[in-house]
């Protein structure tokens, strides 16, 4: 066992599930399951106790569930904590509650199967276990009225000015862990009569997508959606990608509409290079790509199709970055006009598409 190996508590009610993950992760010599909790009393405890670098926690447990287990968690000792989410609508409000309260991600409960995706899933699981773990809680900028602020930016614009160039005129994010909090701040923070529309990939379930959208519409001045097959993109509105397919922007009468569908040897569903692949198609020099927080290098090719006919691309910087593997890539490959951190990309957006 590597000495450096990343300290796990895996808390769950079911004996099924403590035994599945405690092995699966037990497994890669960098983690080192430090032990286990049958509810969140016992996880409160464990805590103060094996002092683990992160925690996998179930939702529904006696005497203290998981929510309120991550609320004393958040407040006494703070450290990483991945939700173990049912993969229904239900379980998806649930676990963006927990986001919002400060878990940094969410794996899902159905880990049993025999097909060939399940593979696939447990290596995943298992580095971004290892990734959480080391990198610890990524504390979120307060910058003073940061949303505010930036949403009255364009309040009651009819004809904005551009700079840079030619204006953009659409906007696409690519994200996967940590995305959702990422959003949390980025989405708010654009007006309501955004001249432009925002598509966004972020890897999740088919469940929870649609959630995701109201909830960012819910905290949001600009319009936020899940998006629909074939409805034309319209702008002052966000589009979220179904999880079920990749969303695309298709050509169209009068302008270009969404296109949710398969095609495309992708591992991550719904694909960030998908999105943009189709966007340098449809803009070329008028498209911004922004790629955030996540593991490995979806969304490299596509913002390499972006900036070859003469687009914009910004990426999160590493130290607001949940993990840093997404825009590393694109980083390393020289194609970032921008690195920022998550709370001044939103003005890097408003520079692009107005002044």
């Amino acid at each position: 066992m590597d000495s450096a190996a990343v300290r796990v508590l895996v808390v769950d009610d079911s004996p099924f599930m403590r035994k599945a993950l405690s092995t699966m992760l037990g497994s890669d010599p960098g983690i080192k399951v430090v032990g286990t909790a049958s509810d969140g009393c016992e996880a409160v405890e464990k805590v103060s106790e094996l002092k683990p670098d992160i925690i996998t926690m179930d939702v529904e447990m006696p005497r203290m569930d998981g929510i309120e287990a991550l609320k004393r968690i958040m407040r006494e000792t703070p450290l990483p904590v991945v939700m173990v989410s049912a993969l229904t609508v239900e379980g998806a409000m649930v676990t963006l509650h927990a986001l919002e309260l400060g878990a940094v991600d969410f794996i899902p409960k159905n880990l049993s199967g025999s097909s060939m995706d399940i593979v696939r899933i447990r290596e995943v699981l298992k580095e971004k276990i290892k990734h959480l773990g080391r990198k610890g809680l990524v504390r979120a900028s307060h910058a003073p009225a940061m949303a505010h602020s930036t949403a009255a930016a364009l309040h009651g614009m009819v004809q904005p000015v551009c700079t840079n160039g030619a204006k953009a005129d659409i906007v696409a994010i690519g994200a996967s862990t940590g995305g959702p909090k990422v959003l949390q701040q980025i989405i708010p923070s654009l007006p309501k009569n955004l001249p432009v529309p925002v598509l966004i990939s972020q890897h999740m379930p088919p469940n929870f997508t649609k959630p995701f959208a109201e909830r960012l519409d819910q905290i949001s001045e600009i319009s936020v959606k899940e998006a629909e097959d074939g409805e034309v993109i319209e702008s002052g509105v966000v589009y979220i990608a179904p999880g079920r397919g990749h969303m695309r922007v298709a050509r169209g009468m009068p302008r270009p509409a969404i296109s949710i569908g398969e095609g495309g040897d992708f591992i991550y569903r719904p694909s960030v290079d998908a999105l943009m692949v189709s966007v340098a198609g449809q803009f070329q020099r008028r498209a911004v790509g922004v790629i955030l927080t996540g593991m490995g290098n979806d969304g490299l090719v596509g913002l390499k199709g972006v900036k070859s006919v003469g687009g914009r691309v910004i990426a999160q910087d590493e130290k607001t970055c949940v993990i840093y593997g997404m825009p590393k890539a694109v980083v390393e490959a020289g194609i970032a006009d921008n690195v920022l951190p998550a709370e001044e990309i939103p003005h890097a957006i408003l520079g692009y598409v107005c002044k």
